[in-house]
């Protein structure tokens, strides 16, 4: 298994654990401000954490679906696929105070990269 780092995200508001070797794509190119954008220096993933604003239409597990899938559309995906989604305890979360509910969603796009076609 990699060895892994702690790893702060906006500007230090939370953290997520990633394998050391991950490369800040903000290191590379723009990234918008809601984004934080890393890459494997080997294979050909991407982890993509994005802040999303409130779909009042939409709760729990389906508010996590709506905004995978819409992110997906935006961006042109051949195939979404989720695999799970998870509800987050909040009293494990930092931000307990601001929000009822949290969850975690965990999938797969394909989505091509700057000027690439989608790999069948």
């Amino acid at each position: 298994m990699e060895p892994m780092r702690d790893c702060p995200l906006f500007g230090g508001a939370f953290s997520a654990i990633l394998p050391t070797g991950a490369i800040d794509v903000s290191d590379l190119r723009p990234v918008p401000d809601n984004q934080e954008v890393f890459c494997h220096p080997v294979t050909d993933q991407s982890l993509i954490v994005e802040l999303l604003e409130l779909q009042a239409h939409v709760h729990g597990e389906a508010a996590a679906r709506y905004h995978f899938e819409d992110v997906g559309g935006v961006q042109g995906a051949r195939a979404v696929h989720v695999e799970s989604v998870q509800p987050l305890s909040l009293e494990n979360l930092a931000l307990r105070g601001c929000c009822q509910e949290a969850w975690v969603l965990s999938g797969k796009q394909q989505i091509a990269k700057e000027n690439q076609q989608v790999r069948a």
